[in-house]
């Protein structure tokens, strides 16, 4: 089995903004266990384990996402997950137009002839920034609610087809398939 997600890859330039505002919006950024800048993404469609024989199969049935134009995108906002009232996910948004929900809707489509279970939650695009093992104070969620910056506009072009490794030091990315838009 290998496990599987696609994915709209972020610009540098754009990653190291991000995490510059991240470093300036809370004090003692070198505290926290920040995502490691090559894993971060927009995930398009957890695609989740599948059988390594129809992994050809998927590969090409994503091949249609080469029919969609480039996006241009907008980061603004911080913002966090909670589970149980504690906060457990930093993240900050990704807007763009509503072609991408519709690459997101196709995707979800056409895997589920592989099997693969069909989101049922609305499309909501973000970028997992820091992932919160042990409840942290007030202040770091006050100082991301706090912070401002102004928005951060790019064109990103490319899909990737990603396997997700599970290692008890987390989980590694390794890219299996590049698609390039319009």
């Amino acid at each position: 089995m290998i496990r599987l997600f696609a994915a709209l890859n972020i610009p540098e330039e754009i990653k190291d903004k991000i995490f510059g505002y991240c470093f300036d919006a809370v004090k003692n950024p070198s505290e926290y266990k920040w995502e490691a800048k090559e894993k971060i993404h927009l995930t398009l469609k957890f695609i989740g384990d599948v059988k390594d024989e129809i992994l050809p199969e998927i590969i090409k049935e994503i091949e249609f996402v080469k029919r969609y134009s480039s996006f241009n995108c907008t980061i603004s906002k911080f913002g966090f997950f909670f589970r149980d009232r504690e906060a457990k996910i930093l993240w900050c948004n990704l807007d763009t137009d509503d072609s991408l929900v519709r690459l997101v809707d196709e995707l979800d489509k056409r895997l589920g002839k592989f099997g693969i279970e069909v989101e049922k939650r609305k499309f909501k695009g973000h970028l997992t920034l820091l992932r919160i093992k042990k409840n942290v104070n007030g202040k770091l969620i006050q100082g991301f609610k706090e912070y401002k910056f102004d928005p951060v506009n790019f064109n990103t072009n490319q899909v990737a087809l990603i396997q997700s490794i599970l290692k008890p030091t987390g989980s590694e990315y390794k890219v299996l398939k590049i698609y390039e838009l319009k």
